[in-house]
């Protein structure tokens, strides 16, 4: 179909969101350009160029003019009516390398940009896509593959450059509770005088991600210049990356790992370095969290993974410091946007809190100031905690969240958490010997976390912690009565929190 010419047609936005690139065209166009539904075309405007998926109608616009969704309006600048050049999508080279890449052969770092290059322009579509990121999960990129997938995906999105040095933290995630850590660590590391300008994903499999926490309190959704405004004003933001067209190939990816619940070991690393070397970061912490039922088993495997980060890293010139922390257990005592927001602010607010939570929060802060060269290796974490204690941390965190856009006087009684709720108590007396992180995320997540920001699970009982028969160990909560029901149901299946009496065995 390649040498068909470019039709024009006049074209109008609709609002629709299909979770894809949208073109709805008359069925006359669409026979005579032997276009059948979910066929790839090229849109054209100027230089611009947008791929798109063909729906097709009898009804709904006639011939020689198209309806595209929201995404391709933006990204082609689209008047209110315009007119559009179209064209059906040959088979582009990057489908012979994705090919190659399904039986564990090896791609150069042209294949590589060329492949990420359409990904970006929308040429390969969501299954071409999948199959790039589960062929990881069987044939792992190289250290060089590694390296010039995240040089493809900075080299085709924006950058966003600051006067003075970058410096961020982010975790691998992983541990349901985890995403509230930044919302104290950042303010801790601001308040030293440091720019931390922090964007971060939204949730792939967990509960909540930190930018899903934020936006409980604040807008997260800030363009380049807002980022850079906000960074100007208070040195610090906590953003979601999505809005900046930084490294836009990863949206994509994490996208359509979301649907599939995946996280390919090598696709994080290049998710992660890639966000950040189009933030201008030059000093990075990674923390890792390791335990049962966390994205990283081992010491061994997190070992792995450290090296992985140092090293590619070390080639994009950053410097870097990876923290191996425990994951074996939920950090803090709250799972889900709400209730992290909630449990953050009281901790700031109150200069303590769970324990978990503020010597993991503390400790990144702690490791992002001694890559400043502001205290010798071991000491970050004093500075940190001193910074905490006297209260610095929340003056900082609500300069934040005024700054963009929310209410800096907010309370943590404020915050909605869902209306339905249910409680579980332990069964008898004893102590809890083990919280399931994955049982935990999957009740979370069928109650409606992240996206029902009032949702979640709040623990009231931790690892080592004694109960008598009757307390409560758990309290799930909803926006939905339904949703709260399939949460039960899991809860039910598979004990998300185990409590063992002292009397073990008898015999016989």
């Amino acid at each position: 179909m390649s040498h068909i010419e470019t039709r024009h047609f006049l074209a109008k936005e609709i609002d629709i969101d299909m979770g894809r690139s949208i073109v709805i065209m008359n069925e006359k166009d669409a026979r005579e350009l032997g276009l059948g539904p979910n066929t790839k075309v090229r849109l054209i405007k100027g230089d611009r160029i947008r791929g798109a998926f063909v729906a097709i109608t009898k009804t709904m616009v006639p011939p020689g003019k198209i309806l595209v969704s929201h995404d391709v309006a933006t990204d082609l600048k689209l008047g209110k009516e315009d007119v559009l050049g179209l064209k059906p999508v040959p088979v582009p080279p990057s489908f012979l390398s994705l090919q190659k890449r399904l039986t564990g052969r090896r791609l150069t770092q042209d294949e590589i940009y060329t492949l990420v290059k359409d990904v970006v322009d929308g040429v390969l579509g969501e299954a071409e896509i999948a199959a790039f990121l589960t062929s990881q999960l069987y044939y792992e990129l190289s250290e060089d593959e590694l390296h010039a997938l995240i040089k493809a995906m900075v080299d085709t999105g924006s950058k966003i450059e600051f006067e003075d040095t970058v410096y961020d933290e982010h975790s691998i995630g992983g541990v349901p509770g985890n995403s509230k850590v930044a919302l104290i660590a950042v303010p801790t590391v601001a308040a030293t005088g440091l720019l931390i300008p922090k964007t971060s994903s939204r949730a792939i499999t967990s509960p909540a991600g930190t930018a899903d926490t934020m936006e409980v309190l604040a807008r997260v959704d800030l363009t380049p210049e807002e980022i850079k405004e906000v960074a100007r004003k208070v040195r610090a933001t906590i953003a979601w990356g999505g809005k900046l067209n930084l490294a836009p190939a990863d949206d994509i990816f994490v996208n359509i790992e979301r649907k599939l619940s995946i996280d390919p070991r090598h696709q994080m690393v290049a998710s992660i370095l890639a966000k950040k070397v189009a933030m201008g970061v030059d000093n990075l912490v990674i923390d890792i969290p390791v335990g049962r039922k966390a994205k990283v088993k081992d010491m061994k495997e997190a070992d792995q993974l450290a090296g992985l980060f140092i090293r590619q890293a070390a080639r994009l010139g950053m410097s870097i410091k990876v923290a191996i922390t425990f994951g074996g257990q939920p950090i803090g005592r709250s799972v889900g946007p709400g209730l992290e927001a909630k449990e953050a602010l009281e901790t700031l607010i109150a200069r303590r809190g769970s324990k978990s939570l503020l010597e993991k929060a503390l400790s990144i802060a702690g490791l992002v100031i001694e890559l400043s060269g502001k205290t010798p290796p071991g000491k970050g974490v004093e500075v940190a905690r001193e910074v905490f204690e006297k209260g610095l941390s929340y003056q900082k965190f609500k300069q934040i969240i005024e700054a963009q856009g929310g209410d800096p006087d907010i309370k943590p009684d404020d915050i909605p958490i869902g209306e339905h709720s249910y409680t579980i108590i332990s069964p008898i007396e004893g102590a809890v010997t083990h919280i399931d992180n994955a049982t935990i995320t999957a009740i979370a997540r069928a109650a409606g976390a992240p996206y029902d920001k009032g949702a979640g699970v709040y623990l009231h009982a931790k690892i080592g912690y004694r109960v008598n028969r009757g307390d409560p160990l758990l309290t799930i909560y909803s926006s939905s009565s339904v949703r709260l029901q399939e949460a039960l149901n899991i809860a039910s299946k598979f004990s998300p929190v185990i409590v063992e009496g002292m009397l073990i065995k008898i015999l016989p």
